[in-house]
């Protein structure tokens, strides 16, 4: 046990650092090079199974907003990425973004937006997890809540007793509901931010960011309560949305397009 904290301890502080464009301290077990790594693992691993679309339009369409979105984060944010854009055929609505800047649109969702400024939203969301690498911090959380539950066991001296699955219970839920899933919260509210941020500055309208969520709203049939999911209420995320686009306003930006 002693041995177990000792080594425990100082990893946890190595590990803890402060986002440079969040300034929240982040827990990171893991190296940007493994980072890399992992997000060209699974980009294989996509285009092994996932059928891309032919739709040149959807594919045109993809590939101008999310190269725009891309620009905006490398000359503000410099994260260095090898930046690679894909189309899926998936009646899923929904997009995401891979480590390394590897971009994935679902054709459900370009069924949904309107226009480039929407889908410009969510692509900015999703290439704000990966600069501000979310996923890294998600793995760094399940490997230290792992070591944690092993710590707590063998203090409480319960590990193969008839009580290890009830125990094993009981800390899923608290550290799910208590700990994952309010990060989780957090990271998405951090990258609306960031994400209405990178397509403000790649000359898109953040209010289009607005339209779309009532319209996510619209088309979401599951609604949970706020606690027992990943992600914020959808009102809880438009008014955090509006509120960032206030603050939007004075930060200058050179466009071709005027806004209302």
């Amino acid at each position: 046990m002693k041995r177990l904290l000792l080594f425990f301890l100082p990893l946890l502080f190595i590990a803890c650092s402060k986002n440079p464009y969040t300034h929240r301290n982040q827990l990171l077990l893991i190296s940007p090079q493994q980072e890399l790594q992992m997000g060209l693992q699974a980009e294989r691993q996509i285009l092994q199974k996932a059928k891309i679309s032919r739709n040149p339009h959807y594919n045109r369409l993809v590939q101008r907003v999310a190269k725009r979105i891309a620009q905006a984060a490398e000359k503000d944010f410099h994260p260095g990425f090898q930046w690679r854009f894909y189309v899926l055929e998936s009646p899923q609505i929904n997009a995401f973004c891979l480590p390394g800047g590897k971009i994935f649109v679902y054709t459900g969702l370009l069924k949904l937006i309107d226009n480039e400024d929407q889908l410009a939203a969510v692509i900015g969301h999703e290439v704000a997890h990966a600069i501000l690498r979310h996923g890294s911090e998600r793995v760094s959380m399940a490997m230290l809540g792992n070591l944690g539950k092993e710590l707590l066991a063998k203090g409480l001296q319960i590990s193969g007793t008839k009580w290890g699955p009830l125990f094993d219970l009981a800390y899923g839920v608290g550290t799910t509901y208590g700990v994952i899933y309010p990060y989780s919260r957090k990271f998405e509210y951090e990258a609306d931010q960031l994400g209405l941020y990178l397509m403000y500055k790649a000359c898109y309208d953040p209010k289009e960011a607005i339209k779309f969520w009532y319209k996510m709203m619209r088309a979401s049939r599951a609604k949970v309560p706020e606690f027992l999911s990943t992600h914020p209420s959808d009102m809880h995320r438009i008014k955090a949305l509006q509120a960032y686009i206030r603050k939007l306003r004075t930060i200058p930006r050179r466009c071709a397009r005027r806004f209302n």
